[in-house]
């Protein structure tokens, strides 16, 4: 099985879920689209690690709920024992800036304000999210607490280093 097959048995392990609802779930750690999850779901059926019951629906076609299975819930656990691979980072604006000198200092300016603006953001709402689980009953689980902080953790780094780059541009200038 792929890290994907092991996100999606991650996100079944704690409910049931469709497919276009765990494609949802799973963007924020994993970008996947529709074309690869629902044939990889309908492969770890048939190989025993999910299941599905069909959910009729009155105003939109039925749809799957698949669950984990024993054998996916032992192939979930085997996986959380084996080093993870180093982390992938695709960041178009890291391109972007090894480039620069080859363009208008004031367009990278104008990308680096945007990065800030985007990681303001991004800290706001990651600060909401984190209140809002805080207040909850039953609190969330561990691994979702420590998932929304490193989020607010990378974004905050993201946003000084974007902070402290436009402003040694603008020393520059």
């Amino acid at each position: 099985m792929n890290t994907l097959a092991y996100g999606l048995l991650s996100l079944l392990s704690y409910s049931p879920d469709s497919g276009y609802d765990l494609m949802l779930k799973i963007q924020s750690c994993w970008p996947a689209k529709h074309s690869q999850i629902y044939p990889l779901l309908s492969q770890m059926e048939s190989e025993g690690y999910v299941r599905h019951v069909l959910v009729t629906q009155t105003d939109k076609p039925d749809k799957k709920v698949y669950s984990i299975t024993d054998k996916g819930r032992d192939a979930l656990r085997a996986w959380l024992t084996v080093p993870a691979n180093d982390p992938v980072i695709r960041d178009e604006l890291i391109l972007k800036v090894f480039a620069m000198d080859q363009g208008d200092p004031d367009d990278m300016k104008r990308q680096l304000e945007l990065r800030i603006n985007y990681c303001r953001d991004r800290v706001h709402w990651l600060d909401r999210k984190i209140e809002f689980y805080s207040s909850k009953e039953p609190p969330p689980s561990r691994g979702m607490r420590l998932l929304l902080e490193r989020g607010r953790f990378a974004t905050q780094s993201d946003l000084n280093w974007a902070e402290w780059a436009l402003e040694q541009l603008q020393d520059e200038s």
